[in-house]
């Protein structure tokens, strides 16, 4: 709570009993007639209210904006069952109930409340401030009351909403309310355990349903992978599973036609083609990452309404062929079905006429295997300084492909055969070995800077005022913080730098890691494959080790265990299979926190320093620490 007007402040959390409102309705009179405010009115209550004033909210809107139907939406079919065992209890009350998608528009209501009007759609830009659009920005229950609405039909009305949130990722699909007679005088609002328990139980069965088609998309995966060899790839715009001959002969672009094709057939759609699941099947899967053409070259979108050779198969679904990019070949495309919806795709794919399928080794390499936006970021600022062959520094936090990218970056520019030193293994044996580098026009790839002593150091620095220019590529990975002598070799190559995300900063990407990081085929062993839930669990671990710990671990599961099939989440190691014990963080929250190590790996982990490079307070930097468990 900040500041009070007569004690009456809009709510995220319970608190005392409210008195009366009526300072409150004062100040909004002066607001809504321009009047100066009085004292104590909260800064978010008066920032909501100019922002509905900038969006054209009229305070005495008398009638909503013209209804139109309710988009379709799985939120709503998960929804309904939970929605009407309820509504027969709000007939005869004073109390209504409502539920929005995330775009805040109504896609379901019951009951009444005094001078309600039916809205049908409670984002601030058509009615101003309210208790859904308050929920859906701070992602927790919200309380509005009476006078801190903007409207003039809701003054006697309080409201608490709650949001609805996407089991497997955390994302806000949408929110509940419960709407009441002003009942400013006690905390919280008397509907919040049925808003709260409302919201629980849609969570609980969009959870059930999404594991449902989960595994009926696993299921279809496994019948059509069955055939030895066969390159098999299925996706529901959340997750994708690729055979290990697929992901032979398939190159990212033409992965990212297949992701466009089964967002395009409308993963949920019911059998006329209406579209039941895109809240939940479009955002925050990796097809977010390709919704366009880039990645396979062409700016024209996928039409998959419009294939070429088209058939019904024996399950009543519309299988096509759909040529790929790259002479991949050319997929047969078969959406999967699950109670009159489709829910995803399985596309068998058939290399080009007259040609073997590509063999494993042309998959992408370890070192630039991953698409996530963090992971993209970093390899081509990498890529773009490492052309010109200057001094170039790879950091990040031990195991996270540092060596590896390096060896790449060398190996694309033409640098075959670099001088290598290891500062791990002990001092440098060769005093002159820079300047030996040098002269013969050779690359020097020099790993763990970090523990170079300090005659090393110094005759780093050396080379570096004398040659600039040296074809010197750097892996430091910042444990402790350095001395004067190291961090001046820090300084130098500063603007030559690229940090390298951790893996719990990209777990997008580690589906595309596990086939690589995978021992070759071994007669009589089966190739490593993995169930979903197995899949959602690595992708939740925190990865302390990165790459390397991931590494670890498929190389065990391959080499030791004894049973057949994809791998069990049940087989995975206690900590990873049981997941982290912190909630994972959001998209933003990630940024946050990886601007925060960076600032403090670049100020030798002084925390006064990388505060102010932040523009934060010491005490907020300690705080997130906390929060981040850093």
């Amino acid at each position: 709570m900040t500041g009070t007007v007569g004690g009456a402040v809009t709510t995220t959390e319970e608190s005392p009993a409210r008195p009366a409102l009526t300072p409150l309705r004062q100040a909004r009179e002066r607001f809504l007639t321009g009047r100066p405010l009085p004292e104590g009115v909260p800064d978010e209550l008066v920032a909501a209210w100019r922002r509905a004033r900038f969006f054209g909210v009229r305070h005495d809107l008398a009638e909503p904006s013209e209804p139109l139907p309710p988009p379709p939406s799985a939120l709503l079919t998960a929804a309904r069952p939970v929605l009407e065992r309820l509504a027969p209890t709000l007939a005869s009350g004073q109390s209504s109930l409502v539920l929005t998608d995330e775009r805040l528009r109504v896609l379901w209501s019951a009951g009444n409340v005094p001078g309600d009007k039916k809205c049908h759609d409670l984002s601030e830009q058509e009615v101003g401030h309210n208790s859904a659009a308050l929920a859906l920005s701070t992602r927790r229950r919200a309380e509005v009351h009476g006078p801190e609405h903007f409207l003039d039909l809701w003054q006697d009305v309080s409201a608490v909403s709650v949001p609805v949130l996407a089991p497997e990722n955390g994302q806000v699909l949408g929110t509940v309310t419960v709407a009441s007679g002003l009942s400013a005088g006690c905390a919280p609002h008397p509907g919040a355990a049925l808003a709260e328990a409302t919201a629980t139980a849609v969570e609980a069965e969009l959870l059930a349903r999404s594991r449902t088609t989960e595994r009926v998309l696993l299921d279809a995966f496994q019948r059509a992978a069955a055939r030895p060899g066969a390159a098999v790839v299925a996706l529901d715009g959340k997750n994708r599973l690729l055979s290990d001959a697929a992901a032979g002969m398939l190159s990212p672009g033409a992965v990212a036609v297949l992701e466009r094709t089964a967002a395009a057939n409308g993963s949920g759609r019911d059998d006329t083609g209406t579209s039941e699941a895109s809240g939940l099947l479009e955002p925050g899967g990796p097809s977010e990452a390709v919704g366009t053409s880039e990645a396979a070259g062409t700016s024209e979108p996928c039409n998959p309404s419009e294939p070429y050779d088209s058939v019904r198969n024996g399950s009543g679904s519309v299988a096509y062929d759909l040529e790929l990019p790259d002479g991949a070949g050319v997929a047969r495309v078969t959406p999967v079905r699950h109670e009159g919806a489709v829910i995803g795709v399985v596309a068998v794919v058939e290399p080009p006429a007259g040609e073997a399928t590509r063999p494993l080794t042309q998959r992408p390499r370890l070192a630039l295997a991953g698409r996530s936006v963090p992971w993209r970021h970093a390899t081509a600022k990498a890529a773009a300084l490492a052309r010109s062959r200057e001094p170039l520094l790879l950091t990040g936090e031990r195991g996270t492909g540092k060596t590896a990218l390096a060896r790449e970056l060398l190996a694309a520019r033409g640098d075959l055969d670099p001088v290598v030193v290891d500062a791990a293994e002990g001092p440098v044996d060769e005093p002159d070995i820079w300047a030996t580098a040098l002269a013969s026009n050779r690359a020097l790839l020099l790993r763990h800077a970090e523990r170079l002593a300090q005659p090393d150091i110094a005759a780093l620095n050396s080379l570096l005022d004398e040659h600039p220019d040296a074809p010197l590529l750097l892996t430091y990975t910042p444990d402790t913080p350095p001395g004067p002598c190291l961090q001046r070799l820090l300084d130098i190559l500063a603007l030559r730098s690229v940090t390298l995300p951790a893996l719990r900063e990209r777990p997008d990407d580690i589906r595309e890691l596990l086939p690589e990081l995978a021992p070759g085929p071994v007669p009589g062993r089966p190739p490593l494959t993995w169930t979903l839930d197995a899949l959602r669990a690595l992708e939740r671990h925190p990865w302390p080790g990165n790459i390397t710990e991931l590494a670890h671990l498929v190389r065990a599961l391959a080499e030791h265990r004894q049973v057949a099939g994809p791998v069990r989440r049940a087989e995975l190691p206690d900590l990873v299979r049981e997941g982290p014990a912190t909630r994972r963080l959001s998209p933003m929250e990630l940024a946050e926190r990886t601007a925060i190590l960076e600032s403090l790996r670049r100020h030798g982990g002084n925390k006064a320093r990388a505060a102010a490079a932040l523009g934060i307070a010491r005490a907020t930097l300690y705080r997130k620490l906390r929060g981040y468990s850093l």
